[in-house]
């Protein structure tokens, strides 16, 4: 071991810790969270500044999206081109950010789910709000600018926004062990807002409201829960709930139709395709019968779904039933959680509104300090350049009498004539007064001729009295907060005259929603489905009347209540449960529909073993064994379980369920195991224990390492006859013996 090398002994659990909370902060400042300052992501901020920087502005011809992503990929953001084009997508679409950031030019996807097009198809530039509001004065150093992932870029660490961005647009993101989800706000009551605090750092949240009514979805919608807004503003956390827009119509023959023009923000997406399914499950499964059709009708111009009712139909309580029982009425979560000061935190609106009004006087500070930096090398240039015209002849002199510039520098500046032959008597005394300072001299030396016509030696002393004019200004707004403030304040009533919508979501105070379920007519019905897994359920005359084709024609027909459950076990050792309700009821010749459908069964990669009602199997047992051989009976009540899909028996990877059965639990009643091989054992049912539903249960049969069990079969007081190989055997005449035997070879 060399020297200078040294071993640290430290505890493992100690650098693990360490290793994942610099991987969480990693995660949570630099990818997931926004900036309280900005409201932007590192990927946002990134794109937008690359935009800026390859000038694909407002008034300027669309860039193919490919080329943003690739360029800002390279220069800014190394975390693949899929989350900055999703980034520059969300970014374009009117449906989710309250105030577009990009203008896209192209399929940027659509409300109802539809992803983008690839970013070699479409295109973008910046909007105009974009520009002036986040990216204007980059120019000023009014932020800093850091070195990006490889040291060869510069890039801000901020944005300059001069708007409260995280309020107007919202934001949401998953870091590790937290999640941020702040709702999207109308842009004129956020600035009014911001307003209001200026004028009152004190304010409070409730009066903050008079400003902010609460959140401004671009899908519109209603917010029902008004009282609980304050809360929410207040910690920073809560749950809004919001209704879609319900609006009734009259159609043809005294009918009624529900249109929802307005949906809840958390529906967009696949999730209004999901609306329309739940509705169509509440209209066959018999929960309401007011509804006749449903179509989509939306378009370009907005959303129209649109219900057609039958005649008298109850339209209160079927509007409170789709709020109940669909995404009609839906939460939206509220954390609003942001890094702040460089680390997370979880705000009310008044911090959040606290600091984006503590960064605009920053941003302003830093702003005019540059300007005013600017503006006093103007004036000691400009009152050079006056002077110099004053003594023009004098410097003309100096130059000619120069051998050098660098000779008529130091005369200008120093007033050292040692090197300067002059053609008149006292013009070196007169040279020896001067002393222009750097800067000036640099002008002069580098004026031309045509700067001393008159009009332009006027248009000198008038850019100079505005050079003054700023100057007095700039000083005024650094050296006083209130006259900042109104700098500040005139920019964002700019910005609300311009930019500035009505609200589209309506807030208030809703009841909840109340409806009167239908209590369901309990009565027998048929199940029947056929080999292709197809169900159905028929009323029992008409299956009385077609019993002949109803049994040969299905592989299940089972006599149930309607309100009842079917139980579906599998070889794969899972119990499938579908209420009879959520099959189709009609007529006898009516196809059915799969279970696949209906249920989280997947015909193509478990097969059906047995099936039966829930009422069938109360108080009884029944019967299971797998492929290894193992058996075991399990008491009917513990598959009355609510869960759609759970496991009926223990498996190991390579078994499967080779056969369920009910037990009579009758005397008589036998097993039969049967092994490829055709070795038999029977044993009375008795013999097999009862266990757990969860436990693999005990060997039924001893079979040899070559062969392995074909088929098991429960035998009652009927003869069982089964063929194998051209013979037949009667299980009822093989004697009957041990369960674990060995058995006999037929």
């Amino acid at each position: 071991m060399q020297q200078n090398e040294q071993i640290i002994r430290t505890e493992y659990s100690e650098v693990m810790q360490k290793s994942y909370i610099d991987y969480a902060m990693s995660v949570i400042i630099a990818r997931a969270l926004p900036d309280v300052r900005d409201g932007l992501k590192p990927v946002q901020r990134r794109t937008l500044y690359d935009m800026h920087e390859l000038g694909i502005r407002h008034d300027r011809p669309y860039r193919k999206c490919a080329r943003i992503v690739g360029d800002t990929m390279g220069k800014y953001h190394p975390h693949g081109d899929s989350s900055i084009y999703e980034a520059l997508v969300v970014m374009a679409q009117e449906f989710k950010k309250g105030l577009p950031l990009v203008d896209g030019h192209g399929n940027f996807g659509s409300i109802e789910g539809d992803g983008a097009a690839a970013m070699r198809y479409t295109e973008a530039r910046l909007e105009k709000i974009t520009q002036e509001a986040y990216l204007a004065d980059l120019d000023k150093d009014v932020v800093d600018f850091v070195p990006n992932f490889d040291e060869t870029e510069k890039e801000p660490s901020v944005l300059p926004v001069k708007v409260p961005n995280l309020l107007i647009n919202g934001a949401e993101g998953i870091a590790v062990g937290m999640a941020t989800s702040i709702p999207p706000h109308n842009f004129s009551e956020v600035i009014e807002g911001v307003k209001a605090y200026m004028k009152n750092p004190d304010i409070t949240a409730e009066e903050l409201m008079n400003h902010i009514q609460g959140p401004d979805f671009p899908t519109g919608g209603i917010v029902v829960n008004k009282d609980d807004l304050l809360n929410i503003y207040e910690t920073g956390s809560g749950k809004i709930r919001i209704r879609g827009k319900v609006e009734i119509e009259q159609a043809k023959g005294g009918r009624q139709r529900l249109v929802i023009t307005e949906i809840p923000y958390t529906m967009i997406g696949a999730n209004i395709g999901k609306f329309l399914m739940d509705v169509g499950n509440l209209v066959e499964s018999k929960k309401t019968g007011d509804i006749v059709d449903i179509s989509n009708q939306s378009s370009k111009e907005g959303i129209r779904i649109v219900l057609d009712l039958k005649k008298g139909a109850d339209v209160e309580n079927l509007c409170n039933m789709l709020y109940k029982k669909t995404r009609l009425e839906d939460t939206f979560g509220v954390n609003m959680l942001a890094v702040a000061d460089g680390r997370p935190e979880t705000m009310g609106i008044v911090p959040v509104i606290r600091h984006h009004v503590n960064f605009q006087y920053e941003l302003a500070t830093r702003k005019y300090k540059t300007l005013l930096a600017k503006e006093l090398d103007k004036k000691e240039i400009q009152e050079g350049l006056i002077r110099a015209c004053d003594v023009i002849d004098l410097i003309i002199e100096i130059l000619r009498g120069a051998k050098n510039i660098k000779d008529a520098r130091d005369c200008l500046t120093n007033g050292n004539t040692e090197k300067i032959k002059f053609r008149y008597q006292g013009s070196e005394a007169d040279a020896k007064q001067l002393r222009f300072t750097e800067r000036q001299a640099s002008a002069i030396l580098e004026m031309r001729l045509y700067k001393l016509i008159g009009l332009e030696i006027e248009a000198l002393m008038k850019e100079h009295e505005t050079t003054l004019s700023n100057i007095a200004k700039y000083e005024e707004i650094l050296g006083n907060r209130g006259a900042m403030a109104k700098v500040i304040v005139r920019e964002l009533t700019k910005f609300q005259k311009e930019y500035g919508t009505a609200r589209k979501t309506r807030i208030e105070n809703a009841a909840e929603a109340v409806y009167e379920e239908k209590k369901i007519e309990e009565m027998p019905v048929v199940l029947l489905m056929d080999r292709f897994g197809y169900a159905k359920t028929i009323d029992v005359s008409a299956y009385e009347r077609n019993r002949e084709a109803a049994d040969s024609e299905n592989k299940y027909v089972i006599s149930c209540m309607n309100t009842d459950k079917l139980c579906i076990f599998t070889d794969k050792g899972l119990l499938h449960t579908v209420k009879i309700l959520e099959l189709p009821y009609g007529k006898f010749r009516d196809k059915g529909t799969p279970l696949d459908n209906v249920s989280k069964y997947n015909s193509n990669e478990e097969n059906i073993i047995y099936i039966n009602c829930m009422d069938e199997l109360r108080g009884k047992k029944l019967l299971f064994v797998n492929s290894q051989g193992m058996i075991k009976t399990v008491e009917g009540d513990e598959f009355d379980v609510s869960k759609r899909t759970t496991a009926a028996t223990k498996l190991s990877d390579a078994e499967t369920v080779l056969a369920v059965d009910l037990l009579a639990e009758t005397e008589e009643e036998t097993i039969v195991m049967q092994t490829e091989k055709n070795m038999f054992l029977r044993f009375p049912a008795a013999d097999v224990p009862q266990k757990k539903k969860s436990a693999i249960g005990v060997r039924g049969m001893k079979i040899d390492s070559r062969d392995n069990l074909k088929a098991a079969f429960l035998l009652g007081k009927e003869e069982k006859v089964i063929e194998e190989k051209d013979k037949q055997i009667l299980l009822h005449r093989l004697r009957i013996t041990c369960r674990d035997g060995k058995g006999v070879r037929k």
